[in-house]
Parts: structure tokens; C-alpha cells; sequence
């Protein structure tokens, strides 16, 4: 009796939800997302805003003609060279009232009380070991027909002299030893070197090709009598008539414009 009492005590207490039992899944809540970051209006992000930040050099131009380059920051220094109105040197530090730079691989200092000074951003760091390398050579005299570094297939040429420099050996030089480039041994051959760039797509490090006066009638290549660095900011790396420079394109030089072409 006592047992059938407590069977029908059991059934009522299960009817009543009593002693319900439920799933170990019944007590579990999921986590909840957190909510997406939002941005008020005015404060949006942009790609721009997810850039790395632009490199950038910094060049001393000259104000005047005939400007001292100096090997002390000092009136008293001894002269260097000179710069040209408009022309530029790489700016490596400061020194009182003077910028420190490299002339003929030498420290130099020009005076900032007649220099202004060019920014330059850049983006490939092979193109720049190149233009630093052309940059320290500026001072070093043109020198037409001089010997090559090599001879167009990175065989060296023993009778190389350092620091001699007609067009199309400053760039050939400056190339190899930077990028391991195998430029050809003059401005016309090398005219054929590279990849083709359209004058609207110069960047800075392409080989800019020019005729002359002596070389403007001919035909094909044979009317490339000039090569140079385009350096960016409408200036070209180069060495002409008397020693390597960096200089603006005049209107005249762009009137002998022929082609250009990018070898890195």
C-alpha cells in the first residue's frame, strides 16, 4: 500500500512540471556579437587615411649664380665648386646657417641665406640608391668619350678613370653599380635599352634621350646625342657641356626631346 502510495505521489509531482528536466542546452545563452564600430558623418575614414606615410628628400636650390660650395660651414671654407641659379644639391644635414650636402663625394656646405629648398617625395628605394649615387658625383667635370665602366655586357674596362663622365657613362656607371643595370656604351644604343615610357609617364629614375644641333636631321637613333636622369619636379641628373648637375629642363632641351626609358 505504502509503495502504491508513493508511485501516484511521483506521477502527480512529474504532471505538475515539478521536477521538470531540461537539456544542459537549455541553460546556455550564446554570446552576443559586439557591435559593428561605426563612424559619426563628418569622421569617416578613407584609404588616403590608411597610407603609409610618403617618403620624402630634401634639396638646396640656388638662388644665384656663381653660389660657393664650401668644405666648411664657414665663409672662410675652402671652395668646392659653384651653383648656377636654380640648380640643386642633396641636403644630407644642417650646420648652423649652413646645409650640409655632397659635392665630387666630398662633404660640402652652401650657405642657406641664398638656397631655398625643394621636397621631393619618392616611392622605390632602387631608383634612389641610384639618384643618391649620381648625387654625390655632382661637380665631377664632363669629360667627352671618356672610358666606360664596362662594355655594355658587365665585362669591366681597365682603362676606367673614376670621375670622368661623358652623358652616357655617368648613367651606364651609375646604374651598374646600384642595380646591377647593363646599360650599353653609348646614348643611342642605350636609347634601346629598358622599356618604353611615354613623356606623360616620366618618373623619377627613367632615362630621358635628346637630340643636338649637330644630330637633329638625322634619322632613327642616330638623332640621340643626350642622355640624362629625369630627377623629378621637371629637373634632370645628368652630366652636359661642363660637369654632372642637377638642373631644371629648360624649353630648349625640351624641344630636343626624343624618348625616354625606364631600366628598374
Amino acid at each position: 500500500m505504502k509503495k502504491i502510495f508513493i508511485c501516484l505521489f511521483l506521477v502527480l509531482v512529474f504532471s505538475l512540471g515539478g521536477c521538470t528536466t531540461k537539456k544542459i542546452e537549455d541553460f546556455y545563452t550564446p554570446p552576443i556579437d559586439p557591435p559593428m564600430e561605426e563612424f559619426p558623418d563628418n569622421d569617416t575614414p578613407n584609404a588616403e587615411d590608411f597610407e603609409e606615410e610618403k617618403k620624402r628628400k630634401q634639396y638646396l636650390v640656388s638662388k644665384t649664380n656663381s653660389l660657393r660650395i664650401r668644405s666648411t660651414p664657414s665663409s672662410s671654407g675652402t671652395v668646392l665648386g659653384y651653383l648656377d641659379k636654380d640648380d640643386a644639391l642633396q641636403i644630407t644635414g644642417e650646420t648652423g646657417e649652413y646645409y650640409r650636402s655632397v659635392f665630387k663625394e666630398k662633404q660640402a656646405y652652401v650657405s642657406k641665406k641664398y638656397c631655398s629648398v625643394m621636397e621631393i617625395e619618392y616611392e622605390n628605394d632602387d631608383i634612389e640608391r641610384a639618384i643618391d649615387l649620381g648625387s654625390s658625383l655632382l661637380g665631377y667635370p664632363y669629360v667627352w668619350g671618356s672610358e666606360r665602366y664596362h662594355w655594355g655586357n658587365g665585362i669591366l674596362n681597365k682603362n676606367y678613370v673614376h670621375g670622368e663622365y661623358d652623358c652616357s657613362a655617368f648613367v651606364q656607371y651609375i646604374y651598374y653599380q646600384t642595380n646591377g643595370v647593363l646599360l650599353d656604351v653609348t646614348s643611342r644604343k642605350q636609347s634601346l635599352n629598358g622599356t618604353d615610357v611615354d613623356r606623360k609617364e616620366l618618373k623619377r629614375g627613367d632615362l630621358m634621350f635628346f637630340t643636338n644641333a649637330s644630330r637633329i636631321n638625322k634619322t632613327g637613333i642616330e638623332r640621340i646625342g643626350h642622355v640624362g636622369i629625369y630627377f623629378g619636379n621637371n629637373y634632370i641628373l645628368h652630366t652636359a657641356s661642363d660637369h654632372a648637375v642637377i638642373e631644371p629642363i629648360s624649353a630648349t632641351r625640351w624641344s630636343y626631346y626624343i624618348s625616354a626609358k625606364r631600366v628598374v
